[in-house]
């Protein structure tokens, strides 16, 4: 896009961009009041219908403001208060990393903000904060930084893949101009408060700064989570561009058909299919047909071996909780395959103080308005706790895919977000198990037809338990894939041979002891 006119620049699809991108806004482009009162009124009108329009769509939009200190995002931001309808905004703006949040996955904090569908979300003080200055500022090692930013990319992508409508600004002054501001608030009494010691820390880096923003921008703005360049030196012309861009990205959302979109956009639909798939394999061979499905335990060796199992598990939780290291468990598995039995033979070996199971059914409403993996993200235990997942995220690519819940590019994008997610919770250190437990159709009958007949257990058994019988070849195939795509070096599938339930409740403890023993090194 060229600088033309009062035009801000507009990354996306522009490549090259390196070491004089923010130079080419440095052009000291104003507003004059008389055009700025004309031009307000119509921009308001429009702001406003579209958020209207916005309500009853299935999108959220996410607003990220970052630039460099004294561009003016807080009076950007009370003047976009102004011209929204603020009961459908929330404004999130991070400072420092509480006790919670620390406790947490880098990313926890920022997931449960995001806002439902029809919502807007502001973020002052983003995902890109901490990375861009602990690379300015502290010395943090490019190879660190890098490796950031791609889990920033892989976040947005995620969002947007989902249905996110997410824009980017970068508020720029050169450093002349930034200068200038700083010393105009500390000559004022009533704002020299506000230039602190880390506010003139970052004027003195503006070149590390730059440059660090410089690398976060080129490696991450892409035609779907593009970046917007506003030259901040007139507040009257920032906050023209950035309302205009936002009027501008959310007609072409609601009115595609009115909106004129680069030709050279691809669909999600287009990108699916040029992803990998899992070859068939000509025998109808499964990666189920690898469980010994014959292992049993007789009862005596199985009361021994579980009261011993349980006793190391109990000993080992408690060392975890002192030491704050977090546990999460997910079990899926066939319907009757004995998930709640196992699972309650672990509960019975941790402290219920601090221990959580979450059983795993349909989303909600208000779920439903998030990604999928938002309500996941919301329950990571807190340091030395335990939550138990019977069922889990893997539901998107199990019985989402399987039943028609969701649409082939949303499950095929899942593999990678689950595996990143993972990612996320072993790179916090969290102790981290999955477990699948495996039955046969034969024994799966046989538990349905006992359940039937039992009266206490009859409510266990559906119309819809029935129903997915008959689809256990496309639940076959939908394991493969998952345990394909899903089964990593750090976070491996533990199948569980499930006929014979004493066997599968010691295989499960068993499994747990040993991660745990390997994480607390006991």
């Amino acid at each position: 896009m060229s600088l033309a006119g009062n035009a801000p620049l507009r990354l996306g699809a522009v490549r090259g961009i390196r070491l004089f991108m923010f130079e080419a806004v440095e052009l000291g482009r104003k507003v004059g009041k008389k055009e700025y009162a004309d031009r307000v009124p119509e921009l308001r009108e429009s702001i406003l219908q579209l958020q209207h329009e916005l309500r009853d769509a299935d999108d959220p939009v996410v607003v990220v403001l970052a630039g460099v200190e004294g561009a003016g995002r807080g009076d950007l931001i009370n003047r976009l208060a102004q011209w929204l309808d603020m009961r459908d905004v929330e404004v999130h703006a991070f400072d420092r990393v509480s006790d919670e949040e620390a406790s947490r996955p880098e990313f926890w904090r920022y997931w449960r903000t995001l806002p439902p569908k029809g919502r807007i979300g502001i973020y002052l003080n983003s995902w890109y904060t901490d990375p861009l200055f602990d690379r300015a500022l502290d010395g943090g090692k490019r190879g660190r930084f890098e490796r950031r930013l791609a889990r920033i990319a892989r976040f947005e992508r995620l969002l947007t893949e989902d249905g996110a409508l997410l824009l980017k600004f970068w508020l720029h002054l050169s450093r002349k101009e930034q200068g200038d501001r700083l010393n105009a608030l500390a000559k004022d009494e009533r704002t020299k408060w506000r230039v602190t010691k880390a506010r003139r820390a970052r004027h003195e880096a503006y070149k590390e700064v730059i440059e660090a923003a410089e690398t976060a921008i080129r490696l991450t703005d892409t035609r779907s989570t593009p970046w917007t360049l506003v030259e901040a030196q007139s507040g009257r012309y920032r906050d023209l561009a950035v309302a205009q861009r936002l009027v501008e990205a959310l007609q072409q959302r609601l009115h595609p058909s009115r909106s004129h979109l680069p030709a050279d956009l691809s669909s999600v639909e287009s990108e699916v299919s040029s992803t990998h798939s899992i070859a068939s394999d000509p025998q109808n061979r499964s990666v189920l047909d690898t469980v010994h499905l014959r292992a049993e335990l007789d009862d005596e060796t199985y009361d021994r071996e579980l009261e011993a199992e349980q006793e190391r598990v109990a000993e080992l939780t408690r060392k975890a909780h002192n030491e704050g290291i977090s546990t999460v468990l997910l079990f899926e598995g066939w319907d009757a395959a004995g998930k709640g039995g196992a699972i309650r033979r672990v509960t019975a070996a941790i402290d219920a103080r601090y221990t959580r199971t979450i059983s795993i059914a349909a989303p909600s409403a208000a779920e439903k308005a998030q990604h999928y993996l938002w309500r996941f993200w919301r329950d990571v235990p807190r340091p030395g706790h335990v939550t138990i997942y019977d069922r889990s995220w893997y539901g998107r690519v199990l019985v989402e895919r399987v039943e028609g819940f969701a649409k082939t590019h949303e499950w095929m994008r899942a593999y990678a977000e689950i595996n990143d997610f993972e990612d996320q919770l072993l790179d916090h250190g969290i102790v981290f198990q999955k477990y699948f437990i495996h039955i046969s159709p034969e024994e799966q009958l046989a538990r349905f037809e006992a359940r039937k007949n039992i009266p206490w257990k009859r409510h266990k058994i559906t119309d819809e338990d029935w129903r997915n019988r008959e689809k256990w070849p496309d639940y076959v195939a939908a394991i493969d894939e998952m345990v394909a795509r899903t089964s990593t070096r750090i976070a491996p599938w533990c199948l569980v041979a499930g006929n014979d339930k004493k066997h599968a409740r010691v295989t499960v403890l068993r499994t747990l002891r040993k991660q745990l023993e390997d994480r607390l090194g006991a």
